[in-house]
């Protein structure tokens, strides 16, 4: 893997820059729809390529692990060809179920034990099993395996939950360094800064993190309830010490409010489940606003989902026959609001990169930012 940085932002952190792997190439800064069981729910593959132009897709190491499992996906021959997605993938370590199944598993220094939310089967996830899983399922971006902190935790959890994060990347570096990819393409590992809010641990963590000169790095354990204001403080932290020759990949955000001010504060990848559990909820982002679908105010607008045309589902589809869909039952209602959040989050990463290389990318912000966040 390899990252080229074009362009940075004269009045900001904002960043343009070009990831290279051996599936494509990304332009940065870039949304990556999840795809955590190896589907984006209920998008098609050739929906997510050809109409959306989605440039790398997210899995999910401890579903995959579980369903359809292992012995599956080697015979496939990894995630690439089970799925038919030929564009890079970034697999999460599974660190973050560590964090949401909390009544489920027990975490000790060797790693994680945990019984399966699908049948109460017991398993362990260690930084080496994590490693070979990831190497299985093939991935073009492989996440150090991690604890994510809830929020609030206090300080001496926080310190020991990073210490134990930092134990088990070394762990998994050299188990990466000892095994190879399994498929004829390589693979890259990004290490995970954590620390919760306190900003003496992730100043910390971003300075182990950034001493083991990966390919990339990741900054983990925000956007897990703590206020945005905390997130941003912790993102600027981190960003500071990051190498500036590396993408950084902040995991798990967000509404598009916080995309933007994470690209203004350094970040150059980002994914979220919101544009698709949202959409099938009826909730809808656009470039105008935000829109509840199910409103009877929308009963008679034949508009466009969004007048921007960010996909062909907001020329084919006006807002009436959308909310007449959702209003039926109709399962279509749910698939066309996935596809068209979707396109709007990669409408509005593409855009800001255009506003970062433009050199205006701190007059735009401001501007679609509060667009945005409104409520239609």
């Amino acid at each position: 893997m390899n990252f080229q940085l074009l362009q940075t932002d004269p009045k900001s952190e904002a960043r343009a820059g070009l990831i290279s792997t051996d599936h494509g190439t990304i332009e940065t800064p870039i949304f990556m729809p999840v795809g955590t069981a190896g589907t984006v729910k209920a998008v098609h593959i050739k929906e997510l390529s050809e109409d959306i132009k989605a440039q790398i897709i997210l899995g999910n190491t401890y579903h995959l692990f579980l369903r359809p499992g292992l012995e599956v996906l080697q015979q496939a021959g990894g995630l690439h060809h089970f799925n038919g997605w030929n564009k890079p993938i970034l697999t999460d370590s599974g660190g973050y179920q560590v964090y949401s199944l909390s009544e489920t598993r027990k975490i000790k220094p060797e790693g994680v034990h945990f019984r399966s939310h699908i049948d109460g089967s017991k398993h362990l996830f260690s930084p080496e099993n994590v490693m070979d899983t990831q190497r299985v399922i093939g991935a073009d971006i492989m996440m150090a395996f991690d604890e994510c902190t809830p929020y609030p935790c206090d300080y001496d959890y926080a310190q020991k939950s990073m210490h134990m994060t930092h134990a088990w990347l070394d762990r998994c570096i050299n188990h990466f360094n000892q095994t190879e990819p399994l498929y004829g393409h390589s693979q890259a590992l990004f290490p995970i800064v954590q620390g919760s809010v306190y900003p003496d641990l992730r100043k910390q963590s971003a300075e182990m993190i950034a001493s083991k000169n990966a390919e990339g790095n990741a900054i983990g354990g925000l956007s897990v309830g703590e206020p945005h204001e905390m997130m941003y403080e912790m993102t600027a932290l981190v960003n500071s010490i990051l190498p500036k020759d590396k993408p950084r990949y902040l995991m798990g955000v967000g509404t598009p409010s916080n995309i933007l001010e994470g690209i203004s504060l350094g970040i150059d990848m980002f994914d979220c489940v919101m544009p698709t559990r949202n959409g099938r909820n009826g909730m809808l982002f656009t470039s105008e606003g935000i829109i509840n679908i199910k409103n009877q105010k929308w009963q008679k607008d034949f508009s466009p989902i969004d007048s921007n045309g960010l996909s062909f589902v907001d020329s084919q589809y006006s807002r009436a026959y959308l909310r007449h869909l959702f209003t039926a039952g109709e399962s279509l209602g749910p698939m066309i609001a996935s596809l068209h959040n979707l396109a709007f989050y990669l409408w509005l990463v593409k855009e800001a990169r255009k506003h970062i290389i433009e050199g205006d990318f701190s007059t735009w912000k401001p501007m679609i930012q509060k667009r945005v966040e409104s409520r239609l």
